[in-house]
């Protein structure tokens, strides 16, 4: 059985970037401990968002739906289009062995800076990570490597599967081109079988902003069985993030996950 889901409000609180922001980091990914019942961690975490910057972020909710209609897709043929929509990766039925774009797609100079996820029912964050700036030796690009940044793997506890509803805020840059439809869709999977399918939209971001949104994830139950599985077996739950501008991919992230966490 899968599941999706969709946003139902577009919201995005922009701001200036011409004072700086936090760069990528340049490992290619990073474990970070959180959960429930365990302590987070976090790295070179900035300040929080000042009273009118809260204010002005608003929550974009979703709802669980099914991918009814949409053609089936696959890998091996998705790497050989020039563009690759959302109704493409919306076709796949299993997690990708490859990245779909390279990050010279990333033509927006799109920059996650900033990741949180917090229990929507109590308030509790469970993760927190900051990217921290890349050192002056590793500047040069070219001494860089061109996935770096594109796969995080992430440790919780068995407690996390049983939430029902979560908050993720994630903070980014854009560079000096105006995005007039940024879009994501993130595809969880284990063991080749589609545990839920999100689909968000970030809205308007102008030119040289820092751009915070907090999207709300409605969790499908998952049976006993499934979860136990998922806890045995650790970074077997893996999850593909697409993110496309005007319905064209630009971004591919990856990331596992583990939920033995405190065992």
């Amino acid at each position: 059985m899968s599941y999706s889901c969709t946003s139902r409000e577009a919201v995005c609180n922009s701001q200036d970037a011409s004072n700086g922001s936090v760069s990528l980091n340049g490992h290619s990914s990073c474990s970070v401990s959180g959960g429930i019942d365990s302590n987070i961690t976090i790295f070179n975490s900035p300040l929080e968002p000042d009273a009118e910057s809260q204010a002005a972020m608003k929550v974009k909710t979703g709802c669980n739906t099914t991918d009814a209609g949409v053609p089936v897709t696959t890998e091996e043929e998705l790497v050989k289009n020039s563009v690759v929509t959302p109704e493409d990766v919306l076709g796949l039925q299993n997690i990708t062995t490859n990245y779909l774009c390279g990050p010279e797609n990333n033509v927006h100079n799109i920059d996650f800076t900033r990741f949180k996820i917090r229990d929507m029912e109590t308030g509790m964050v469970l993760f927190e990570i900051t990217k921290p700036p890349v050192p002056e030796s590793a500047r040069d690009k070219r001494d860089l490597d061109p996935n770096a940044g594109r796969f995080v793997r992430y440790q919780f506890t068995p407690a996390f599967l049983r939430l029902r509803q979560v908050g993720a805020t994630v903070e980014f840059t854009v560079g000096d081109i105006p995005i007039n439809n940024f879009r994501m869709i993130e595809r969880h999977y284990f063991r080749g079988q589609l545990l839920k399918s999100f689909d968000f939209e970030f809205g308007f971001c102008i030119p040289s902003s820092k751009n915070t949104c907090e999207h709300i994830y409605e969790l499908p139950p998952l049976s006993d069985e499934i979860m136990q599985l998922m806890i045995l077996f650790p970074y077997e739950t893996q999850s593909d993030s697409f993110y496309f501008v005007d319905n064209q991919l630009v971004m591919h992230n990856k990331a596992d996950y583990s939920y033995n966490g405190g065992t």
